[in-house]
């Protein structure tokens, strides 16, 4: 609301002092203000004192930027072609101390002029933490750009459900030979050998390390070895499944080698949906604790065959009596048949309660799970 302004009267009647000089006969005089009558005088004198200003202002920036330059020590040598620097950027780091650390390093000459690039580019939450080598003469934009990219690694990815073979193979691969597949199989061959190291080992005895070599990204140095990149996995095995809880399959029976053998199975037979894991889990549960026919009692998954024939099965090969048959041989197929997610391992370690005892049989089509009590439901959802 605007403020009310005060109302001024004029009375008509002289003041008091004009009163009393009125009473005595005396003249009165007006005064008035004639600062707006005054002659016009020239602007040369406002514009040189302007421009002095200026000049004077301006000395003293320039002065103030030397004095810190002066403080501040000699301009940075920058590295020259040919040369190259490291740059190690913390987890958190902003861009004044990355700018920092590429003075430090004789990357860029001013920290503030690399965060204010970073600042017009609007990228200051996307420079990724890591280890970077820069070229000497890499400018600003390209050095940024790195940064944002993130370090480059010699990564190796192992997929979930990689057989030891699938892994031996992706290992030479990677490392263009340098790691033959056969050294990296050799290696891999008797879990006793890391057992001593590896205590979830101790039942798996001297067979491999089939289901043991967690799938996950590894960084494989130069001089990695078969030996190197196996305790690599070993050591990623033993941190993820850290907080897991074995006693549900410890009181099924299952040593640890054995539970992990019943999550590769799984990780063959269930979808990546955590429910579909856990009742698959449940199924075989229900089948290892029957004896009875095989319809019930076998594991039935034609996954483990396929391990043995390193194909897609045959209706034949599934029925075959070989070691791998889970249709011809009750309980758990001789080793693990691939490398098992987390997610299947949890699945065994604590199966779907309510599919446990009630389901046993299951069948897919894509991503879509029907389970079944009895043979003969499980049968008519095929007519």
């Amino acid at each position: 609301m605007p403020s009310r302004r005060k109302q001024v009267t004029y009375s008509q009647r002289p003041n008091h002092a004009a009163r009393s000089a009125h009473a005595r006969g005396e003249r009165q005089f007006r005064t008035y203000d004639t600062s707006y009558i005054r002659p016009k005088q020239s602007k040369a004198p406002i514009i040189v004192s302007i421009v002095l200003l200026v000049v004077v202002l301006g000395g003293l920036a320039w002065g103030g930027v030397t004095l810190f330059n002066s403080c501040s020590g000699p301009a940075v040598e920058l590295l020259g072609e040919g040369e190259e620097a490291t740059v190690e950027v913390a987890e958190g780091a902003g861009a004044q101390a990355i700018g920092q650390q590429l003075v430090e390093k004789r990357l860029v000459a001013s920290a503030s002029e690399f965060t204010r690039r970073v600042n017009d580019l609007g990228v200051d939450s996307q420079l990724k933490p890591g280890t970077y080598t820069f070229a000497g003469g890499t400018g600003l934009d390209g050095i940024i750009r790195a940064l944002q990219a993130g370090p480059e690694t010699n990564a190796l990815t192992i997929p979930e459900g990689y057989k030891l073979a699938d892994i031996a193979q992706a290992v030479a691969d990677h490392t263009e030979g340098r790691i033959s597949a056969e050294d990296f199989s050799a290696a891999a061959s008797d879990a006793s050998a890391y057992a001593g190291d590896y205590a979830f080992l101790e039942s798996a005895g001297s067979n491999s390390l089939e289901g043991f070599l967690f799938p996950k990204t590894y960084d494989i140095a130069d001089d990695a070895t078969a030996d190197s990149v196996i305790r690599a996995m070993l050591d990623q095995f033993q941190a993820e499944t850290a907080s897991l809880d074995w006693s549900y399959a410890e009181g099924q029976g299952l040593s640890i080698y054995d539970a992990v053998n019943l999550a590769s199975i799984v990780e063959k037979e269930a979808s990546g949906d955590a429910l579909i894991r856990a009742q698959v889990a449940a199924v075989f549960y229900n089948r290892l604790a029957t004896d009875g026919e095989p319809s019930y009692g076998y594991l039935q998954s034609d996954a483990t065959t396929a391990y043995e024939v390193g194909h897609d099965r045959s209706a034949d090969e599934v029925h075959a009596d070989t070691p791998y048959s889970t249709y011809s041989n009750p309980g758990l197929p001789p080793t693990p048949i691939c490398s098992p997610s987390l997610g299947s391992l949890e699945a065994v370690c604590a199966p779907d309660a309510d599919a446990l005892g009630r389901y046993y049989f299951f069948y897919f089509e894509g991503e879509n799970y029907y389970f079944s009590e009895t043979h003969e439901e499980h049968q008519s959802t095929f007519s």
